[in-house]
């Protein structure tokens, strides 16, 4: 398992950007798969964008793709999203945990995440 934090949240207008940074406790770092996920303001969890242990390996959802990118650094047990365009619909609270299976199935510990809000 990895304990994720998570922080770089905060108020953006859309069509701004945001870096999201996971810091994520664990020996096994190097080794997991690493995702994001997002809840918006009632509505379930939703898988945003999942990287392999290589970082070579990188899925996103439609909604995202070509505006989020995914990276991590596994000297730092770090992983982060950038995300650009942003719309307000983007609007949620944004999580990071490990991927129990590629891409998109979570690990089941999660951190308090960090809130993105997108005004239009």
């Amino acid at each position: 398992q990895v304990q994720p934090v998570e922080s770089g949240g905060g108020l953006v207008q859309a069509g701004g950007s945001l870096r999201l940074s996971c810091a994520a406790s664990g020996r096994s770092f190097s080794t997991y798969s690493m995702g994001w996920f997002r809840q918006a303001p009632g509505k379930e969890r939703e898988f945003v964008a999942a990287i392999d242990w290589s970082g070579v390996g990188i899925w996103y959802a439609d909604s995202v793709k070509g505006r989020f990118t995914i990276s991590r650094d596994n000297a730092k047990s770090t992983v982060d999203l950038q995300m650009n365009s942003l719309k307000p619909e983007d609007t949620a609270v944004y999580y990071c945990n490990g991927v129990r299976s590629w891409p998109s199935t979570p690990m089941d510990y999660w951190g308090k995440g960090t809130l993105v809000t997108v005004s239009s």
